[in-house]
Order: C-alpha cells, then sequence, then structure tokens
C-alpha cells in the first residue's frame, strides 16, 4: 500500500515538474480603448446648439454664374429658424426652410456689398446733369 501511495506522489511531482511552478505572467499591452470621434454636427446636436455647413459647392463650368450648394444642420438650427419666422406655410419641409433662410442670406450679402460700392465716391454713378435755355422760358434738361 504505501508503494502506491508513493507512486501516486511521484506522479504528481512528474506532472508538477513540467509546469513551472512562477511562470511568470506575460502581460500582453492593453490597446487603448478607440474612443470614436465625433462630428461637428453631432457635438453641436449632443449640445443643444444649432448647426450648419456647406457640404460641397458645385459650379458648372461652362457658366460660373451658375452653381449649387449642398448644406447640413441639425433640428436646432431648424427649429431656430422656424421661431424666426422661416416656416411660412404648414406644409413647408426642412429644406424649404432651410432655403429660404440660405436666399435671405444671400442677398442680404448682394445688398451690403452694393451699399458699401455705392458710399464709396469714387464707385457712384455720377450723372451729368446737362441743361440748355431753348427760349420762352423754357429749359431743356439731359
Amino acid at each position: 500500500m504505501w508503494n502506491k501511495i508513493k507512486e501516486l506522489f511521484k506522479a504528481k511531482e512528474a506532472i508538477d515538474t513540467t509546469i513551472p511552478a512562477n511562470k511568470p505572467k506575460t502581460n500582453k499591452p492593453r490597446e487603448p480603448k478607440k474612443q470614436i470621434e465625433l462630428t461637428p454636427k453631432q457635438k453641436a446636436t449632443a449640445a443643444g446648439e444649432p448647426y450648419i455647413a456647406i457640404l460641397k459647392v458645385d459650379l458648372d463650368p461652362n457658366d460660373l454664374n451658375n452653381g449649387a450648394f449642398e448644406l447640413d444642420w441639425n433640428d436646432k438650427f431648424i427649429i431656430n429658424l422656424i421661431k424666426s419666422g422661416y416656416k411660412i406655410r404648414e406644409d413647408d419641409s426642412d429644406q424649404n426652410i432651410v432655403d429660404r433662410w440660405f436666399q435671405n442670406v444671400c442677398r442680404n450679402v448682394a445688398l451690403e456689398i452694393y451699399e458699401q460700392d455705392q458710399a464709396d465716391p469714387t464707385n457712384r454713378d455720377m450723372r451729368v446733369v446737362r441743361s440748355k435755355d431753348i427760349g420762352n422760358g423754357r429749359t431743356e434738361v439731359s
């Protein structure tokens, strides 16, 4: 019986000798968690701020006076436009509301440039008014 017990211990020792007692742990370097980078639109939406951006400008190469803008916006921007009176009809879509706002912005830019141009005395349309006395108390103005 003692022999059987000795054989059991020998078998355990044989098994134990194949596995190192103090096996060093190999720590794999942890990869930092990849944080998903939010787009500016997502950041503004999360902060409850209005967002509008020009995504693309298309110009006709044959006629540079014709073109199109592709805009992107969030719901907060639409709500602000509606509060400012850009929604005229109940069936106005978000695109119609933004288009109405963008046309207004473009109109204001054009008017401001015109007013600045007209305020400059060197750019004013200085018309020369000529008057000619044609007799009998009458005057011709051209």
